[in-house]
């Protein structure tokens, strides 16, 4: 695994990974929960990164207040925008192709229109444009009423493995656990 270093933005630091030493430095915006360490030992995960490793500079970042990063506030859209920004001039790039994946679909989307001259490419993977139902946009994934809703619940729903097949579908390593929940199996 790579050497975890810190960017700062402002009084906050960002925990992030420099993989590989390829021609193209390549960012990757992840979805709404990251952790460095965590997230490695995913053998899909960790697959993932060494692909892209083995023909980029690939860096990985914790988003402010998850995984090794500070533990602050996730913050606006435009905040974590500069958190990556503050990963980018740490990493000594001055321009990047980035990859938004789910919610880091926006961060990367905003950071490439803000920042044009930074952007070398951007992929787009499961990102949305807009999480919200509306009369005028029927592809969001809830209302707000619904998401609301749902804020709401949280606290009874935590820690029952309720959703983890939807957040991390079983893969032919996986054995099912009590309560219907997926646990890795580890070798």
């Amino acid at each position: 695994m790579a050497r975890t270093q810190y960017a700062k933005n402002g009084e906050i630091h960002i925990a992030y990974q420099v993989h590989g030493n390829g021609p193209i430095d390549l960012v990757l915006c992840g979805g709404a929960a990251t952790h460095l360490d965590v997230l490695w030992e995913d053998p899909g995960y960790r697959r993932f990164c060494e692909q892209l490793a083995s023909f980029t500079r690939l860096i990985c970042f914790d988003k402010r207040g998850m995984g090794l990063s500070d533990r602050v506030r996730v913050g606006t859209l435009e905040e974590r925008m500069e958190d990556v920004r503050a990963v980018m001039d740490a990493a000594g790039l001055k321009e990047a192709a980035l990859i938004g994946v789910s919610e880091g679909g926006p961060l990367s989307m905003l950071l490439a229109a803000t920042y044009p001259e930074r952007t070398r490419a951007l992929v787009l993977c499961g990102a949305e444009v807009c999480e919200r139902t509306s009369e005028d946009w029927p592809w969001g994934e809830a209302t707000p009423e619904e998401f609301e809703a749902s804020i709401g619940e949280l606290p009874e729903r935590w820690g029952l493995g309720r959703g983890i097949d939807w957040i991390a579908p079983p893969s032919p390593t996986t054995e099912p656990a009590p309560g219907g929940a997926s646990c890795r199996r580890t070798r």
